[in-house]
């Protein structure tokens, strides 16, 4: 840590039961977190399919578990509790994208050994995944998830389920974000995954706030999809941390302000 963070105003679009860690990792760095809640989570429209297939993962029909997202891990944990199935008894393999998910379904879930793929992304986990064809795979998501990670599955001889785990919708509450923007008050954004994106952008445009503001701040992007919609999105400068992790996403905010503090100090 270089210390360019003290003081610094940062945004923190996470859903509000996830903010904690973002904010706990800027803080620990000097930096202010303003917490903004892009998103929220809520249960799918079509709970039967998740129903099913976790009944299916408890009797043990499948042969791994891949997860994509804590929130995914929060939304599995919260109905198998409603329908009374416990998953360490499944003896199902499970492997997550990062581990932060991985952490979340050991905790949630019981879950262990899990297996982690080099890179935190659901390209890395695709290739990495040891998985023999004929082999099935349980992949609950986000109702919004890309279908890249199932296909790639697929096309590598597995059976796969995918269902919708959860959804995602506009966030509300927080602090007077587009406010803060209009005093040039805000010195960075951080997005966690496409959704708080577009959902920011939806909140600050509904509260009569200038998207135009936003886009010439720094946005940090935890991954490469995040970092794309925002690029899509229209913000011009945007970075990403080599590890695709909150602590990353932090380190690469403290890198991103050492060097434009020293960038200035050498005019």
């Amino acid at each position: 840590m270089t210390g360019a963070l003290h003081g610094k105003r940062i945004v923190n679009t996470r859903a509000a039961h996830q903010a904690g860690p973002l904010d706990d990792a800027l803080r620990g760095r000097g930096a202010v977190p303003l917490d903004y809640p892009c998103i929220e989570i809520i249960p799918p429209d079509d709970i039967i399919p998740l129903d099913e297939g976790l009944r299916g993962l408890a009797a043990g029909s499948f042969d791994w578990l891949v997860l994509t997202s804590a929130n995914t891990v929060a939304a599995l944990s919260a109905r198998l509790a409603r329908l009374g199935l416990l998953l360490p008894d499944a003896h199902v393999r499970t492997a997550a994208v990062g581990p932060a998910t991985a952490e979340a379904a050991s905790y949630m879930l019981g879950l262990q050994g899990i297996t982690l793929p080099a890179d935190y992304t659901a390209e890395s986990l695709a290739r990495a995944l040891p998985i023999a064809p004929g082999e099935r795979i349980f992949l609950p998501a986000s109702a919004l998830a890309r279908p890249d990670l199932a296909a790639a599955l697929t096309e590598r001889g597995a059976v796969v389920q995918a269902v919708s785990a959860y959804q995602t919708v506009c966030g509300r509450g927080g602090v007077d974000v587009p406010g803060y923007l209009s005093r040039g008050e805000v010195d960075a954004l951080t997005f966690t995954s496409p959704s708080t994106v577009n959902y920011f952008l939806e909140r600050l445009r509904t509260a009569g706030g200038s998207a135009g503001q936003a886009y010439a701040i720094i946005a940090a992007c935890i991954g490469p999809g995040t970092a794309a919609a925002a690029r899509d999105a229209g913000f011009r400068t945007v970075i990403m941390p080599t590890e695709h992790t909150i602590s990353g996403l932090a380190d690469a905010l403290d890198k991103a302000f050492s060097q434009i503090s020293h960038h200035g100090d050498s005019q």
